[in-house]
């Protein structure tokens, strides 16, 4: 009860108790009524305290903790205490939970701003290649496809022989890679970030569609002529049935081998992450990890050639090249981000369409600058007999 309410009934009280007093001395009837009422009124006040008390307590947080300690200090372990019983009882009455009696959102819950999603490539092929923009749909450009060498030492007075070599004019068409969403006005209005995670998710993914096509691509339009479509197959030469227990790294030695045969010289090896793992767990005969005998430092390399892990490569694919001289990705419109109303029915039905897209072109100048194989069938290639 209210302390303002408790003081105002010990007022109330002190009035009707002088009243008695008077009354009292002047008219025992009366008395005796006003008695019988009096005790019915603290009988009302006593029945108003005890129901407040039990409201009070309901709405007082309850956790097993306080409930415990309660029951004890109420002597529910008094006799146990005391050595008049084996054991001690009591129920603790279980509360409104709420998982069962909260429904919807009740509780505001706290919002984590932005959208969360698995990360893309750290690294995109384009970033492994030197990158030009052009104007043109077509991007044409002419490499030796053959020389006749006829240079000899010659005698004082004699003819020199004669050498002679072939030029020939390759094209490398532009090609589309885009996508697109359609978005209805009140999501993009009402859902917050939406323009940012879009601008910023959608051309990391296009990205990845890129590299497949700088990797694989079939030329057939309009697709890209990748570089391992166009680049020299893995040749054992004189290491055919020669490597005993022939594995991972020692393909790729030989590999870097084929290349400094073209007089190229590897600045990149390009594998997918779980055959790079596969090289870091191989062991010499005592159980030693052959990686402590060609892996320093932090960077990843095999034979001072630094690795990069893709899942743009399939596992036990691998590419290893001179990057910087033997490919180029040309751009004629570079990865875009745009909205549009204009676009079918959006108008009439209150949509959005986002697209994505990029117009590339990629020239394969050398394709001997790069070698590229399957671990597997070049392991085979290598084993003894």
């Amino acid at each position: 009860m209210e302390e303002n309410t408790k003081n105002q009934i010990d007022a109330i009280a002190k009035e009707i108790e002088s009243k008695f007093e008077n009354v009292a001395s002047t008219n025992k009837d009366e008395f005796n009524a006003l008695t019988e009422k009096f005790n019915d009124l603290n009988s009302r006040i006593d029945a108003q305290e005890v129901a407040t008390k039990k409201f009070n307590e309901s709405r007082e947080p309850k956790s097993f903790r306080n409930t415990l300690t309660k029951a004890i200090s109420e002597g529910a372990i008094d006799a146990l205490k005391n050595g008049n019983a084996r054991s001690a009882k009591f129920e603790i009455k279980a509360d409104m939970t709420t998982g069962a009696d909260f429904t919807g959102e009740v509780i505001a819950a706290d919002r984590v701003s932005g959208y969360k999603f698995d990360p893309t490539r750290s690294t995109h092929v384009r970033q492994l290649i030197p990158t030009g923009s052009t104007a043109s749909d077509v991007v044409r450009f002419v490499k030796e496809s053959g020389y006749s060498n006829g240079a000899a030492a010659t005698s004082e007075g004699s003819t020199l022989t004669q050498s002679d070599f072939d030029m020939t004019a390759s094209d490398a068409n532009v090609q589309k890679i885009g996508t697109y969403f359609r978005i209805s006005e009140e999501m993009l209005a009402d859902t917050p970030q939406l323009t940012s995670y879009l601008s910023a998710r959608a051309p990391e993914k296009l990205l990845e569609v890129e590299d497949t096509q700088i990797l694989s691509g079939t030329g057939v339009s309009p697709q890209l002529s990748g570089i391992i479509t166009d680049s020299a197959d893995f040749a054992a030469g004189g290491f055919a049935n020669a490597i005993e227990s022939a594995n991972e790294f020692d393909v790729l030695t030989v590999a870097m081998n084929q290349l400094s045969l073209s007089n190229y010289q590897a600045n990149y090896i390009m594998i997918n992450p779980t055959d790079f793992h596969k090289i870091l767990l191989l062991k010499d005969s005592n159980n030693n990890y052959l990686k402590d005998q060609w892996y320093q430092g932090l960077e990843p390399r095999i034979n001072g050639v630094p690795v990069v892990l893709s899942t743009a490569i399939t596992s036990d694919k691998y590419l290893i090249g001179n990057f910087s001289v033997g490919t180029q990705l040309w751009v004629r419109d570079n990865v875009s981000v745009e909205f549009f109303r204009e676009d079918g029915t959006n108008v009439r039905d209150g949509f959005v369409t986002c697209r994505v897209m990029e117009r590339v072109a990629l020239t394969n100048y050398l394709p001997n600058a790069f070698v590229n194989g399957d671990f597997s069938v070049d392991k085979a290639a290598l084993e003894t007999a």
